[in-house]
């Protein structure tokens, strides 16, 4: 290398030096622009340079004191120029991460280690570069000082594996052909067992405490329930609208789709199970064995465990994986009952949609079909004759069915046949009787909610005792049950001038009772809600419904607002957060309030942010109007970074140019671990009449020190304003 141009890199390696120091000392206040965040994200392309170039400078220097090589000027020349290439290129790779370690979803120990044992790969490799040539400089330090670099190396290269891949990229593929410790049916728990497992394989590599891209961590329940920065994962009774859902059933070209292209993908059997598991509440301690026996989430979960006892084996071939691909739909599932088992479970589901057809379909299939699960399908006689030529079926859901004794006649001839339940179907006493001798294998038979009486029942089971008749429970009116609450049917809960307040329940005969006073309602003391009942004034009300036969609901709350003024034109005066634009300056007066939780439509649609600047609103009013107090409704979800305005200013005046500041409030910050909710915040003044009305929310400029986010900047929710 040139001597000018050698001295010039040297030059720019101490630079870099003094470069890196700065960005370390100041990593905190630390803000990258998106031009900056490509550069930072050109680290995993470049960092494979430096890594070479080390490895073959360090091999060579721990030979570089042998007399062959000592005095040979040009392995010395050639050395010293690989080393300054290789501590250069480090430190162009250190500067792209310490970028990149800025964006969202990289924190945690092992980014701790990584950049700080990158960092010292830099300056021990430019060290050993401005030192080697030193009188003292011999064999050993040059020989200790090559392997702990290449030790270092390793190290620094298995952390960074680790942010990518997963901390157990390695020996992943090892650990992957172990067994699985044996879990009994009656033990397994759904979630640790069976939930966990699937997401450990297929999420936890970008979603664990070290790596939490989208601020999400999917390696516990607690993290799991708690969701990201997109908001809550799972809504649990309702897998539709549940996030992880969505992104998992989105195509996999989509930038959102869940896991990423180029990931391992969810198997339909996997993607069924986390929808049964969310619609079942997302439980977290539920126990397998409390599900009925026909339950779709229990027999998928079959799958996932292995069994500590011998699997049961079977002697027909498995069913064309093509072909139970084309047979599963939205409203019938078919899957193994176990790892590597040719059995097959199948499910079919919505009534309005059912045929015959749905069975006939399973004909290609049919030696493989060992469970059948028809719960609540207007299923009838006929059907069974197709039901009849599964001749490998072992278990069969026919409850609240419209199916005959003489119907099941069609399946006496199923020979491996152990398990029927036929419960809420018209099945009399005497027909079941005459009908059960003729099942060889059955062992049991569900019959509760049929016309058979308990001394029936108990005449069947001692009829056929190594027959279970299961009777269960039989509703016979005495048991109450609590109604849910009441429900809000006006278009919005934001009026002008007075609102007759409209609370429902689709239940006839219901009672609906009040108060506006922070007290619980009762079902004696407290009014009834009327159809003549007017609000004019912003009020809390909490309600309840009640009815003879019926335990009260739960107490249900709607804040109602009143906004007595409309702008005629609104404009802002500082840009929204790009990604919370909802309807720009109009959002604020549209009478429409978001919601808390990312996978509602309102979440999207009807919030209006800021960070980075203030929200600055101008109103204009072409008849001066009086006004006398301004609120603003924001969310806080202090986890995610959302809190309220550090102050409002309210400025108003008769033209932009003549506005004065009439009042400047703030409300109270959110403490640690406080649950999301919406809040409304509000400024009284002496009345004013005004044309020009200027709103200006500041976000918070200080997130505080116990936070995870300690010191940046907090994100201001506002989705509507009320002018009174």
């Amino acid at each position: 290398m040139h001597s000018k141009f050698r001295t010039f890199a040297g030059q720019l390696l101490i630079a870099s030096q003094i470069f890196i120091l700065f960005l370390l000392l100041f990593e905190n206040k630390l803000v990258i622009p998106a031009w900056l965040q490509t550069i930072g994200r050109m680290h995993p392309l470049i960092l494979h340079f430096p890594i070479v170039i080390l490895l073959l400078a360090m091999l060579l220097e721990f030979f570089s004191f042998r007399p062959e090589y000592a005095k040979n000027p040009f392995y010395r020349n050639f050395l010293h120029n690989l080393l300054l290439a290789g501590s250069l290129l480090a430190a162009v790779t250190v500067i792209m991460g310490l970028f990149l370690s800025k964006e969202e979803g990289y924190e945690g120990e092992i980014l701790t280690y990584h950049k700080w044992t990158g960092v010292g790969i830099f300056f021990f490799a430019s060290f050993i570069y401005f030192i080697r040539n030193s009188s003292w400089y011999k064999a050993p330090v040059a020989k200790a000082g090559s392997l702990l670099t290449v030790a270092a190396l390793v190290v620094t290269g298995h952390y960074g594996a680790a942010l990518t891949h997963g901390m157990n990229f390695i020996w992943e593929p090892i650990e992957s052909t172990k067994e699985a410790a044996a879990v009994s049916p009656d033990e397994a728990i759904v979630f640790t067992h069976i939930v966990q497992p699937i997401l450990e394989q297929k999420c936890t590599s970008c979603h664990n405490p070290d790596k939490m891209k989208g601020q999400l961590s999917l390696t516990d329940a607690q993290s799991l329930l708690k969701g990201g920065k997109s908001g809550k994962l799972l809504v649990p009774g309702n897998p539709e609208i549940s996030l992880l859902l969505q992104r998992i059933h989105l195509p996999n070209d989509e930038k959102k789709h869940m896991p990423p292209i180029g990931k391992p993908q969810l198997t339909p059997q996997e993607t069924a199970i986390l929808n049964l598991w969310i619609k079942d509440q997302a439980k977290i301690d539920k126990k397998l064995a409390s599900y009925p026996e026909n339950d779709s989430l229990r027999f998928l979960a079959a799958a996932y465990l292995r069994p500590a006892g011998q699997m049961e084996a079977y002697d027909f071939e498995p069913a064309d994986e093509d072909e139970i691909t084309a047979l599963n739909s939205d409203y019938r599932t078919i899957v193994p009952v176990a790892k590597n088992s040719p059995a097959l479970a199948v499910n079919i589901y919505n009534r309005a949609t059912y045929t015959s057809r749905q069975l006939n379909d399973l004909e290609s299939i049919r030696k493989q079909v060992i469970s059948l699960n028809l719960n609540k399908l207007p299923v009838k006689d006929a059907d069974l004759e197709i039901i009849g030529k599964f001749e490998n079926l072992q278990r069969l859901n026919l409850n609240f069915t419209e199916i005959s004794a003489g119907g099941l006649k069609a399946l006496t001839g199923l020979k491996n046949l152990s398990s029927l339940a036929i419960s809420g179907t018209k099945i009399k006493y005497g027909e079941l009787s005459a009908l059960l001798p003729a099942f060889k294998n059955l062992k049991t038979v569900s019959v509760w909610n049929t016309p058979l009486s308990e001394p029936e029942i108990a005449q069947l089971q001692k009829a056929n005792g190594n027959l279970a008749i299961i009777g269960g429970f039989k509703d016979d009116g005495k048991n109450m049950l609590r109604l849910n609450p009441p429900q809000m049917k006006n278009s919005s809960p934001v009026f002008a001038g007075t609102m007759a307040l409209q609370l429902k329940h689709p239940i006839n005969g219901v009672e609906i009772r009040y108060t506006m006073d922070g007290s619980e309602p009762d079902s004696v003391k407290s009014p009834l809600v009327s159809d003549k009942m007017l609000l004019t004034k912003s009020e809390n009300i909490k309600a309840k419904a009640f009815k003879n036969g019926w335990y009260g609901s739960e107490t249900v709350q709607f804040d109602v607002y009143k906004s007595s003024l409309q702008p005629d034109s609104v404009q802002l005066l500082a840009p929204l957060n790009r990604v919370h634009q909802a309807t720009g300056a109009k959002t604020f007066f549209d009478r429409k309030l978001g919601v808390i939780g990312a996978n509602n439509p309102a979440w999207a649609n009807n919030w209006a942010a800021v960070k980075d600047n203030d929200m600055i609103l101008v109103s204009e009013f072409k008849k001066p109007a009086l006004i006398s107090s301004v609120g603003i409704h924001y969310m806080i979800e202090e986890d995610t970074g959302i809190f309220p305005p550090e102050t409002v200013e309210v400025w108003g005046g008769k033209d932009a140019e003549s506005m004065k500041l009439l009042s400047k409030f703030q409300t109270a910050m959110p403490a640690k671990g406080d649950k999301p909710s919406l809040k409304t915040m509000e400024g009284k003044f002496k009345p004013q009449t005004v044309s020009c009305l200027k709103i200006v929310a500041k976000p918070l400029n200080k997130i505080p020190e116990w936070h995870k986010n300690k010191g940046g900047k907090a994100l201001l929710l506002v989705d509507e304003m009320f002018l009174n």
